[in-house]
């Protein structure tokens, strides 16, 4: 899928807090499941006006999306969820980031406790941004590793279901809940959005709780670069992974070729946008993403 056709507009926000958060909005996801949280089924008709204005008027816009950005992508994706379920929907946090813990060890954390105004419910939100690159297996299914190859997609997604989702039926966490008052029943909710990178060439398998519409780039070795161009690509770096990617400068050839040297050199991961110009919007835009990683990946696990 093209990134640039799939999310434009999305360039017209100059504001890249704001450009992160509208593509949050509306960006598909990596686990299709009874489940699963849509946004759009609940933002207002005229949220788009809403982001356009804040673009425009920095000073209107809620201060937790304009405070600087983080280069932790998951602590920032998390800021833009709150602002888009509290500033935008219009729903109540009523708790964010509760450790549930017994005498002994850490059971697990409730990223969100929020309450839906159209249901009245109280609903568990498990949230988390991710990115997998396809590695397929001689006898079975292709793996969908993370660049740090510890995670994987199959993992997480019955990590997510099994687990983090169910953690309000702990007897460990109604206990914390009933101490700050709260004993109703809760709904989980799971919000996952993100890219899946194909290798170059390779067919691949995708498990059956990826909905077709999600976003998508490809990867390659960097040992395998050394011929191709990629003269108008550019490294993005947390948290601009949260696409889409604009510059108005002309992507540096030179930088580029010296990041995928370094991505082979140090043995870690890179992510690339390939950009094009846009003469209407007078700057560069994503294309497609590049993974590029070295040749000792996924084995390394770093």
């Amino acid at each position: 899928m093209d990134t640039t056709s799939a999310l434009f507009p999305l360039h017209h926000f100059k504001t890249p807090t704001i450009r992160h958060l509208a593509w949050l909005c509306e960006a598909p996801q990596l686990l299709a499941s009874p489940i699963s949280f849509y946004p759009l089924e609940f933002l207002p008709a005229d949220y788009r006006s809403t982001l356009a204005h804040w673009d425009n008027h920095p000073e209107a816009a809620p201060a937790q999306l304009m405070a600087p950005m983080e280069k932790r992508l998951g602590h920032y994706f998390e800021r833009l969820y709150e602002v888009m379920v509290s500033d935008l929907m219009g729903w109540d946090v009523v708790l964010k980031n509760q450790q549930i813990r017994t005498e002994k060890q850490t059971l697990g954390e409730l990223d969100f406790l929020l309450r839906n105004p159209v249901s009245g419910e109280l609903e568990h939100h498990e949230i988390a941004i991710k990115y997998y690159l396809g590695v397929p297996t001689a006898n079975g299914p292709t793996l969908w590793y993370g660049p740090n190859a510890r995670d994987r997609l199959d993992l997480k997604t019955n990590h997510m279901l099994s687990h983090q989702s169910q953690m309000t039926q702990r007897p460990e966490t109604r206990n914390v809940l009933a101490e700050l008052g709260i004993q109703e029943s809760i709904k989980p909710r799971i919000f996952m959005p993100g890219y899946l990178f194909y290798p170059n060439g390779d067919t691949t398998q995708l498990p059956d709780t990826v909905p077709d519409d999600h976003l998508t780039g490809k990867w390659r070795y960097a040992a395998d670069l050394a011929t191709e161009d990629t003269s108008r690509w550019v490294r993005l770096n947390k948290p601009h992974w949260i696409g889409p990617w604009s510059q108005i400068d002309t992507p540096d050839a030179k930088a580029a070729r010296t990041t995928i040297q370094w991505v082979e050199a140090e043995g870690f991961p890179a992510l690339f946008a390939e950009m094009v110009w846009r003469a209407e919007l007078s700057c560069w835009v994503e294309k497609e993403r590049w993974f590029v990683v070295p040749r000792d990946w996924p084995q390394n696990k770093r």
